[in-house]
């Protein structure tokens, strides 16, 4: 498996393509967030709230807001932040910074974002952590789904390249890419420099570290042991 962005990701369903070398591996954008987003947000100084704001939100200055773009009560955007048309950030979002949407996203309650990249029609809609992550189109994350982005022991981030060998990547927080239309079960957990191909599944409850081909299901169902209960009180 290859990890060029085309590999992955269909260019076509972002408007900041310019994040993606063609011949870079694709997480290589993630250090490019940063200078990327600060360069576009100063060609729309003047007009940085497009959408609707609820006046009960928190959102900071260097964010944008797109048109038809919704931005509802209790949520916080501290920026710099980029919301595409149509995504709606709902109550109890967080959005630390770095971050930038696609078009028709949901960023959801209790969920937390930072240093990523959603591409159009993603959702992240409940008690979630993308840090350092990208998601493709159409990528959906499950109740509780966890892209952890920083190892245990601090060190630089490696990619298995899953025929045995470890590809370094020189960043020391790194996430997730998740590949367009893939699906992660509820309360799953991304291990750092996780990488899902295009269309996969990964079933509820699942520890996930590595690198999975397009078009996968990951099952993790373990026998569960069912008992009688002694001791009860049946009055």
């Amino acid at each position: 498996m290859t990890f060029l962005p085309s590999d992955l990701l269909d260019l076509a369903e972002t408007e900041h393509a310019a994040l993606f070398p063609a011949d870079e591996p694709v997480w290589a954008a993630l250090s490019r967030i940063a200078a990327y987003l600060e360069e576009r947000l100063d060609r729309v100084e003047s007009s940085t709230r497009q959408g609707t704001v609820d006046p009960r939100a928190i959102v900071g200055d260097r964010v944008y807001v797109a048109p038809g773009a919704v931005v509802e009560a209790n949520a916080v955007i501290k920026g710099p932040a980029w919301i595409g048309p149509g995504t709606v950030v709902r109550s109890g979002a967080y959005v630390r910074g770095n971050v930038i949407t696609g078009r028709d996203c949901v960023l959801g309650n209790s969920s937390e974002f930072k240093n990523c990249l959603l591409f159009n029609h993603c959702e992240v809609p409940h008690f979630n952590y993308v840090g350092d992550s990208i998601l493709g189109y159409k990528a959906h994350l499950g109740a509780g789904v966890i892209c952890s982005n920083v190892r245990l022991d601090r060190r630089p981030v490696t990619v298995r390249d899953g025929a045995g060998g470890v590809l370094e990547t020189g960043l020391r927080k790194f996430g997730a890419i998740i590949g367009d239309r893939t699906e992660i079960g509820c309360n799953s957990v991304l291990s750092p420099g996780t990488i899902l191909g295009r269309d996969c599944i990964v079933y509820p409850l699942t520890s996930w570290q590595g690198v999975l081909p397009a078009g996968r299901i990951v099952k993790n169902h373990p026998p569960l042991q069912i008992v009688e209960r002694h001791g009860r009180d049946t009055d």
